[in-house]
Order: C-alpha cells, then structure tokens, then sequence
C-alpha cells in the first residue's frame, strides 16, 4: 500500500476508534408487571436497559425510591414483594368485610424520564394507592440520580448555596400565586409559617421543577403545588446541570 493510501485508511480508523470510545446517552424502557392481582394494581416504571455496572446501579436507585414512595412498601424489599403485600391485605380485608369490598383497592405506580443529560438523570415517580374512603394517597418523587455512579443526589449535591436559592425560589413562588385566581397567599399555602423549599426539587428541560406534594403545603382541596425556575436563573446556584 502506498504512502497516499495509508494516510487516509489511518485516518479512518481514527475516527472509527473515537467513535467507538464515545461515551453513549444511558438509555432506558418502561418496565411493566402485568401479574393478575384481584386488587386493581398497575406498575410502570423506567429502567436502564444495559446490564452493566452503573444501569445496575441506576435501577437499584429507582427501585429504592419507589419503595420509599409506596406507603403500602412498609418493610418490603422489592417491588414485587410489595405488590403482593396490597393484594393480600386486599383479600383479607375482602374477606373480613366482604358488604365492603367495593370500590375495589387500588395501587398504580409510574414513572417518567424528565431529564437526562451526563452529570444528572430526573425521573419522576408517582404512586397512588386507594383502600376506601374519601380519597386515596397520592405521592410523587423527583428522583436526581448522578449520571456516572447512579448513586441518588440530594439538595446538597446538586445546590451550591441552599439559603441563596431558597430565596430566589421564594421569589419565583410569589410571582407564581398572582396569577392564581383564587386570591390565594402565602399564609394560605404555609399555614403562617415561613417559605419553606420543598422535598422535591428536580430537573426538566426548561429548568427546575420545585413540588409540594398534597398535605405538604396548604389544604387537600389544592391538590399538588408546583412551580419552575428557568435554568437561565437557577444557573448561579446549580453544582450539576
């Protein structure tokens, strides 16, 4: 071969290498149990898909949170385990009390991607569960997973000045409620209290998600608060975007 003809073949592998060495977007599919239960139960969730070390690590984090998200969870170790749990608690209760077996019970769990980029991973987790009354629990988690270890991220990982940020967001939740129609204040939403950040705070693609779940803050009537801070103002305070 040819000195001309070398050059470009190196070349070529070159690139081909660099590519190869590429650091590739984790990629993830919705996991769904389709187990027949008598209880209404439905589980969606997000997973790495890779069999590696940091998709292992990433799944074990996700599985963690929704445990810590179901209330029925209590000492159960997995998700399955948990779904079990509901469904036999469901058939004793049907069983105790069968005139008040309807409406049935019911546990949906899902999840969804809000944000991936290659220092952090959001994903929202949902978790419903009804066993009669008035009105079921409703919990959500935003999620932050570190990119490269899968390990769970908290406040203090991901904000650099928690009290700098804790007033800009009191800020931009004042500027949130004027348009609410219902006159509503902030002593409406913190019983008198100070603002208070909330236990969940994530990333989406406009910027962060802040998120009240019900009871957290004001009345059940009012359902979740949420409210976003554009990534162009939150930038000064984010260790990891």
């Amino acid at each position: 071969m040819t000195l001309k003809k070398l050059i470009p073949f190196v070349v070529f592998l070159l690139v081909l290498s660099a590519c190869d060495n590429e650091v590739k977007p984790l990629e993830f599919k919705t996991n769904t149990i389709s187990t027949a239960f008598e209880a209404d139960i439905s589980v969606a969730y997000d997973e790495a898909i890779h069999s590696n070390d940091l998709s292992k690590a990433i799944n074990k984090s996700i599985e963690t949170a929704i445990l810590h998200t179901v209330n029925s969870a209590d000492k159960e170790t997995d998700i399955d385990a948990v779904l079990k749990h509901f469904n036999d608690e469901y058939l004793k209760f049907v069983q105790e009390y069968p005139e008040a077996a309807e409406p049935i019970w019911e546990l949906n769990i899902e999840s969804e991607l809000t944000y991936q980029s290659p220092e952090i991973i959001t994903i929202a987790i949902s978790a419903y569960e009804f066993k009669g009354g008035a009105h079921g629990n409703d919990q959500v988690k935003l999620l932050n997973l570190d990119a490269k270890t899968g390990n769970t991220l908290e406040i203090n990982d991901i904000i650099n000045d928690v009290e700098g940020f804790k007033k800009l967001a009191e800020a931009k939740f004042l500027k949130s409620i004027e348009k609410d129609k219902n006159n509503l204040t902030m002593e409406s939403f913190f019983f008198g209290e100070p603002f208070k950040l909330p236990e969940n705070i994530g990333f989406s693609e406009e910027g962060l998600i802040l998120l009240y779940n019900v009871y957290e803050v004001a009345s059940y009537d009012l359902g979740y608060t949420e409210f976003m801070i554009p990534f162009e103002d939150a930038e000064a305070f984010l260790k990891v975007h």
